[in-house]
């Protein structure tokens, strides 16, 4: 009963990493013209800060999971979660452009070895069966971020100063890491792998193709996310007050969508609970793009969106941890790389229809596309592997 209840605290240490997490990644979005504002550049060029944080987060899942890769799982999310505070929270004193350029990038190396590894401690933390439900814990904390963390965050830094956001990434990452400190169990530490045998695991076909549905399938969610503002505004109707509310709205539905992808990864192989979602998906955006006009169907998208989006997390994680046996850590690692890159491409991509004078329903189309194509990987994984079943189980009766 009191290895339970610890596990389950220890989950809730996860859950808090990945809550502050989720609000130093989305709450510069609300406060982008703030930032800019206070440091007397551009809009545009507050986006940077947007991409350095992303380019962080692919640079430092590989790079920090595999330097760390002979450390202890509790000493590794520690030392994370304490540069993901002290870099955010000097965030929050930068004067300057390059000075917050710089903060960000460093802000965003801890992310995806965090979850990654993160992901991979939740499994080993769960009962037989049950580790699709210990992964959504955690992710459950990027979730509330959105329903909770951003639009305060969002409130505070447009209505007193930009810098107070970060501070409260801060003091998140504080708490993450005392939460860590006093509820994490000592795991049971791996045998350290020679490079040779790491860099093995790396060629393996299945986990990159994995990697890639991720980096395209997600994307699609994001080139619809990425430009839910003017979506809301300028062709639903609504006054901008109402983009707060429809943010709530796709993070409420991320929070259900995260418990329902866990559920379908224990129902489903994890795989086939990511081609499903993909799927609905495609048919939502779709749908969505079409009736965007209605400001009350656009509204109950943004929800049934942000639900599907994430039910896809859990289960395209644990298919990643699946397939990279004997590197897990770091496949994991570079799963939250491949989402990062899907943010970057998607919204990227969404966005030609609009330089060419397409209105901004297009870039739902666009995600569907994306999403569209993830379904097709997901399909082609599924059937190679039953021809490599098939194949294995013939080449065996053969030799019989």
């Amino acid at each position: 009963m009191e290895t339970k209840i610890s596990n389950k605290k220890a989950l809730i240490a996860l859950a808090v990493g990945g809550f502050g997490i989720g609000l130093t990644e989305f709450v510069i979005m609300g406060i982008l013209p703030d930032v800019a504002k206070g440091l007397n550049i551009t809009i545009p060029e507050a986006g940077h800060f947007i991409a350095a944080y992303a380019l962080g987060v692919v640079v430092g899942a590989p790079l920090l999971t595999r330097f760390s890769s002979k450390m202890d799982s509790r000493m590794i999310l520690l030392l994370l979660m304490g540069w993901f505070t002290l870099f955010n929270t000097l965030s929050g004193f930068a004067t300057n452009y390059s000075t917050l350029l710089v903060t960000r990038f460093l802000s965003g190396l801890p992310h995806g070895a965090f979850f990654g590894i993160g992901a991979v401690v939740a499994g080993k933390l769960a009962k037989e069966g049950k580790a699709a439900r210990a992964i959504a814990v955690m992710f459950t904390g990027l979730t509330i971020a959105n329903v909770i963390g951003v639009p305060i965050g969002t409130y505070i830094g447009h209505h007193y100063d930009w810098s107070i956001s970060f501070f409260m990434v801060g003091i998140v990452g504080v708490l993450a890491v005392l939460s860590v400190f006093l509820w994490m169990p000592q795991l049971e530490s791996e045998k350290p792998k020679p490079y040779s045998k790491e860099n093995k695991g790396l060629k393996n076909g299945e986990l990159w193709a994995m990697i890639l549905l991720t980096t395209i399938g997600t994307g699609g969610f994001f080139a619809w996310y990425s430009y839910i503002a003017p979506l809301i505004t300028d062709i639903a109707g609504w006054g901008e007050y109402m983009v707060g509310y429809a943010m709530i709205l796709a993070g409420l539905g991320m929070v259900f969508g995260n418990f329902i992808g866990a559920k379908m990864a224990e129902i489903f192989s994890p795989i086939k609970a990511v081609a499903i979602s993909l799927s609905i998906m495609v048919v939502l955006l779709l749908i969505n793009s079409v009736l965007a006009f209605n400001p009350y169907i656009v509204l109950g998208m943004t929800f049934f969106v942000g639900m599907a989006a994430f039910t896809v997390s859990t289960p395209i994680q644990m298919a990643i941890i699946n397939t990279s046996k004997g590197n897990e850590m770091l496949g994991s690692s570079m799963n939250q790389s491949a989402f990062n890159m899907g943010n970057a491409s998607g919204a990227y991509l969404a966005g030609l229809p609009m330089t060419f004078g397409f209105s901004v329903v297009y870039a739902g189309v666009v995600g569907a596309f994306l999403a569209g194509m993830g379904v097709l990987m997901a399909v082609g994984i599924i059937v190679y592997r039953r021809h490599k079943a098939g194949y294995s189980f013939r080449k065996m009766a053969f030799n019989n």
